[in-house]
């Protein structure tokens, strides 16, 4: 199925589902997962996402641990850009992986489940790396879905 604009693509999107995805998943690792869905532009997607992660103040978290899904609806694009913290320890087959599940799934034109099967799995990943532990961990960024004017 083809890709459609931001937003039609919001209004498929289950904005509530995939809070509450982030908040579980968010229970399972000290990391940070944001989405965002970014409106047109031109240019290259990769720096406007690693923009988009400075923006949302994702740089900023005590392990640097956090996890951006960029989507780029009318380029037909997104990204799964994740902090250096996470990255020298899973290495560049985990990004591809969680990458190859939502493409199959956006693919169909299943948005949601892609996003949520996505948040899942980048959530296992963590969750070896930076474990979950209710009495110390914080909430450092919102769960919301950021939809950019």
């Amino acid at each position: 199925m083809a890709w459609m604009h931001r937003r039609r693509l919001l209004q498929r999107l289950d904005i509530e589902r995939i809070k509450k995805a982030i908040e579980e998943a968010e229970k399972q690792t000290s990391g940070e997962i944001m989405v965002s869905v970014a409106r047109f532009f031109w240019g290259r997607v990769r720096p406007a996402a690693e923009r988009a992660f400075k923006r949302l103040g994702m740089k900023r978290t005590r392990q640097r641990n956090g996890i951006l899904f960029f989507i780029v609806p009318a380029r037909r694009r997104f990204i799964v850009l994740g902090d250096k913290g996470i990255h020298v320890k899973v290495g560049q087959e985990f990004w591809e992986s969680i990458a190859a599940a939502m493409s199959e799934d956006f693919k169909k034109g299943d948005f949601t489940d892609g996003l949520l099967g996505g948040i899942a799995t980048a959530a296992r990943g963590l969750a070896s790396y930076f474990p979950y532990d209710a009495s110390t961990d914080m909430n450092e960024l919102p769960d919301e879905v950021d939809e950019p004017r």
